[in-house]
């Protein structure tokens, strides 16, 4: 015997190495995406807050409209809106993906004035 049972052998393992890769870089690619989601919809939900914080005297509808274009200018979708008091809360989503392994990241922010702190040398 000279050992032709394994002939063709290593094509068969180049197939299933060039296989994994791209299952992994498959799965890379996603990580990649849900990240940079996660991202988008974190800096969306602080800009949003940030600008519903600059019109909180002028009412909640006026808050909330504020917020939702700057989150629309960002890429996000707004989800949600509240003014308690002088603190503006929002909550964005934003799209991770494409195809059946699609997904959404959601980001939330609050803004205000900053409380005021007495100054301990008198």
């Amino acid at each position: 015997m000279t050992g032709n049972g394994d002939r063709g052998v290593a094509t068969v393992y180049a197939c299933l190495g060039v296989v994994i890769l791209l299952v992994v870089t498959g799965f890379a690619t996603q990580l990649g995406a849900a990240a940079l989601a996660r991202q988008r919809a974190e800096t969306g939900a602080d800009l949003a807050a940030l600008a519903g914080a600059e019109k909180v005297l002028q009412g909640p509808d006026v808050v909330c409209a504020a917020a939702a274009a700057v989150a629309v200018a960002n890429g996000v979708d707004p989800a949600s809106c509240t003014v308690e008091g002088t603190d503006v809360l929002v909550m964005v989503n934003a799209r991770a993906g494409a195809g059946p392994f699609s997904g959404a990241a959601t980001g939330r922010a609050r803004a205000g004035p900053v409380a005021v702190v007495s100054d301990p040398g008198g």
